[in-house]
């Protein structure tokens, strides 16, 4: 049985992703890379068979038994590292957000596409089961027309100081947890085309040492560098005329939040706890779907670039995707650095 044989930059979100690609009967973990060894011999030992260890990612891609890379670093590195696997035409799977910028994305992006390797976002909320089920209701026309969603990721102290690149520049809050809730949000409105983006964002908490993870204490050589917003939340307006609301905030004075809500024509939902809302016979009627329970969502993706990787199976989630969620999460931030509007698309 042929086999996708895959290395892992990055032991952090790289684990669940890992072990989603070698729990697989066609994926195989072949090579582990990251700046630090024990970091990787930790991992190493929870894997099924002995892997390559690499701290170098460029002499990764070039290794002829490796067949494609997951991406799970620093924003700041996803670009440099998958153009150096697509060059020496690897298939590629990367965590979000795409990149830290736009115009890194859309170099990513055309390179990738003209290589004709695989390339995809793994991306854990719009793989999730609720939203997958959700997703099918939309494109059979359960909803009637979408015209309205609200999206938002709320911790209340949640800023994460274990490597710097969340907090340098490149990184934050929204392009951290924004991007999970607009990503899904937009795809399950049916991808429609952005045109126009608002919004605010700033930090803080996180330059006041305040905010950090479960409330723990941060050095003040920590926070003094912090570069990135801790909070964020814009407004985008598509083509069609539907628009979405977006919030995420890595510390804040408010309960602790994850959520999607839709608004449809003929009907609206809630993800978490996944909600349906009708009105039937002049009455509401709200259903709570109890959707069974499916593979782990890490394995659901790595099912899924396994697939397209051997059999040709169409993209869910390309790069192109991130791109565009790149996009706009890159707009909001754009409008909140300059006070007004900004424009997409076309």
């Amino acid at each position: 049985m042929k086999q996708v044989r895959a290395a892992i930059v990055g032991m952090g979100i790289g684990r669940p992703n890992a072990q989603g690609i070698a729990a697989n009967p066609r994926g195989r973990v072949v090579a582990l890379c990251d700046l630090v060894e024990d970091r990787m011999a930790d991992f190493g030992r929870e894997l099924p068979e002995p892997v390559k260890h690499y701290t170098d990612y460029k002499a990764m891609c070039r290794d002829p038994e490796i067949d494609a890379v997951f991406i799970g670093t620093p924003n700041q590195w996803h670009v440099p590292i998958a153009l150096e696997a697509v060059k020496h035409d690897k298939h590629v799977l990367i965590t979000k957000p795409l990149a830290d910028s736009l115009p890194a994305a859309q170099k990513l992006v055309a390179t990738a596409e003209a290589s004709g390797v695989v390339n995809m976002m793994s991306l854990s909320t719009r793989f999730d089961a609720p939203c997958q089920y959700a997703g099918r209701r939309a494109r059979e026309g359960y909803f009637g027309e979408l015209y309205y969603a609200r999206a938002r990721s709320i911790r209340r102290s949640g800023i994460p100081a274990w490597n710097m690149g969340f907090i340098e520049a490149g990184g934050g809050a929204f392009r951290d947890m924004g991007v999970h809730v607009l990503d899904a949000a937009w795809w399950l409105l049916g991808t429609p085309e952005p045109l126009t983006a608002t919004g605010v964002a700033g930090a803080k908490f996180g330059p006041r040492g305040l905010g950090y993870w479960d409330f723990q204490p941060v050095a003040k050589g920590i926070s003094r560098q912090y570069a990135s917003d801790d909070y964020a939340g814009g407004f985008i307006r598509f083509e069609g005329g539907a628009g979405l609301q977006v919030e995420s905030f890595w510390a804040s004075h408010q309960p602790e939040e994850f959520q999607i809500e839709l608004f449809g024509t003929e009907a609206g939902a809630r993800l978490f706890p996944l909600t349906f809302y009708r009105t039937e016979n002049g009455a509401p009627a709200d259903v709570t779907v109890r959707v069974p329970k499916p593979p782990d969502v890490w394995h659901a993706i790595a099912a899924h670039f396994i697939d397209c990787i051997l059999d040709g199976v169409a993209c869910q989630a390309p790069l192109r995707h991130g791109m565009l969620v790149q996009a706009m999460l890159e707009a909001v931030l754009r409008s909140a650095a300059s006070g007004k509007e900004v424009r997409l698309g076309r």
